[in-house]
């Protein structure tokens, strides 16, 4: 009896092996398919790819973390037919950087003159030269005839004096001095122009693809030019790469030789949560502010360009911000670490793999439309053990009337060791009548 019980199993065995070769044969002309889950408020739908796919914009590549969006990313007000805030000022834009999506622009890929909003991109790169110990904040320089010479708005440094690299970057931020932006650049590139070529390849890597620069602090020139979708990722970089740098921002005054001059930013002192950037002007980019906010753990950037005052380029970003916070919110739609769909996962211990997305998602949505997102998870052809902790299998698409708010990777949560050998023939059979 024992011995017709061996003879029984290795029978089924070679007839399992067998099936497995011939089905993988006739199907292997065939791509493997895909698994699509999609999940609204209340139902649970899986199908394959023959359901309609939503508009996913392309994804241009970017030096880190900031994401870079183009003409065709999401806005909010478009994809919930909401009428955005109308304005007098050449262009802005409104992102939150919190989920990196866009609540609303108007001309955001303008061609304009940055003024000294250009100042932005000398801070990062000096942040970036006391990140690396090039230069400290207390070393201190000698102010060259060039610095000293340069007109626009001044830090009032004196040549052949000594200054600090702490005061000069106060200058820079908190007076807007051109001098003091001059002279930031000496010291870390050497010359102006090594300077402005490191400005320019760093906009290339932050994906600022229609921005050029030909001077650190701003001034007119026909091949200096930006446009406010390219200036929000700058600003978010700034914040994001030199948290323990952005305290200068919200500096609201500096003195130096005996001059004491206010931060030029003037929503700092309305509490309603701004807590930097820059201001600009000249009279071709007219009146700039970009002003960061943050209530309640969300951090809204405006961007405004082209005001006729003061006073227009101030309202108009108080009004963008507040109009962000009143009718936009931000929703997690997966939590870090857990499951957002267990399918079924070949030759393993398990039946199922749990999958989700590995640090958790949250989208910036209208008020009110909470529960219209909808998760679509794609996976990339049958799941087969052993899968490990942390591998990516697919994506995972967060979808707001049709359109694509945030795409991540779909990974696979726990680890699943492959099964014994018969366990995987008997999988191998199934899985060859599921392919």
């Amino acid at each position: 009896m024992f011995l017709r019980r061996i003879v029984l199993i290795l029978i089924i065995v070679l007839v399992a092996g067998g099936a497995y070769v011939f089905f993988n044969k006739t199907n292997n002309s065939a791509p493997s398919g895909s698994t699509q889950t999609a999940t609204g408020s209340d139902t649970t739908q899986t199908g394959s790819a023959a359901q309609p796919a939503p508009t996913t914009p392309p994804k241009p590549e970017s030096r880190s973390s900031v994401p870079v969006t183009n003409a065709s990313t999401p806005v909010l007000t478009e994809v919930a037919g909401m009428t955005p805030p109308q304005t007098n000022v050449k262009a802005w834009f409104l992102i939150d950087a919190t989920s990196g999506q866009i609540i609303g622009n108007q001309e955001p890929d303008l061609k304009v003159s940055p003024a000294s909003l250009t100042k932005l991109m000398t801070a990062s790169l000096v942040f970036s030269a006391l990140d690396e110990n090039r230069i400290r904040p207390e070393q201190e320089v000698t102010v060259s005839e060039k610095a000293w010479r340069t007109g626009g708005s001044r830090m009032f440094i004196r040549v052949n004096t000594q200054v600090t690299v702490d005061d000069l970057i106060k200058g820079m931020i908190v007076q807007s001095g051109n001098d003091a932006t001059i002279q930031l650049a000496e010291v870390v590139a050497g010359s102006e122009d090594v300077f402005v070529n490191q400005m320019n390849k760093e906009a290339a890597l932050f994906g600022m693809n229609n921005t050029h620069f030909t001077d650190p602090t701003g001034l007119p020139a026909p091949e200096h030019y930006t446009t406010v979708r390219d200036l929000s990722v700058l600003a978010q970089h700034v914040i994001k790469d030199h948290p323990k740098y952005y305290h200068y921002f919200s500096q609201p005054e500096f003195t130096y030789n005996k001059i004491r001059q206010h931060n030029r930013n003037g929503l700092l002192s309305r509490n309603i949560g701004v807590d930097g950037l820059k201001t600009g002007h000249t009279e071709d980019a007219g009146y700039c502010l970009i002003a960061a906010a943050k209530r309640d753990d969300r951090r809204l950037i405006s961007v405004v360009v082209g005001a006729a005052t003061v006073r227009e380029r101030e309202q108009v970003s108080q009004n963008l911000l507040d109009w962000g916070y009143q009718n936009f919110t931000a929703k997690q739609v997966a939590a870090a670490d857990a499951p957002l769909i267990s399918p079924r996962v070949w030759e393993g211990t398990v039946k199922e793999a749990k999958l989700g997305a590995v640090d958790g998602v949250s989208v910036t949505v209208p008020r009110g439309m909470e529960d219209k997102v909808q998760t679509i998870t794609q996976i990339n052809g049958k799941l087969v053990a052993p899968l490990a902790k942390g591998q990516t299998v697919g994506n995972v698409q967060f979808v707001l009337n049709g359109k694509v708010l945030k795409q991540e990777s779909l990974t696979v949560l726990e680890d699943v060791p492959q099964a014994g050998f018969f366990g995987r023939m008997w999988d191998k059979v199934l899985s060859s009548f599921n392919s």
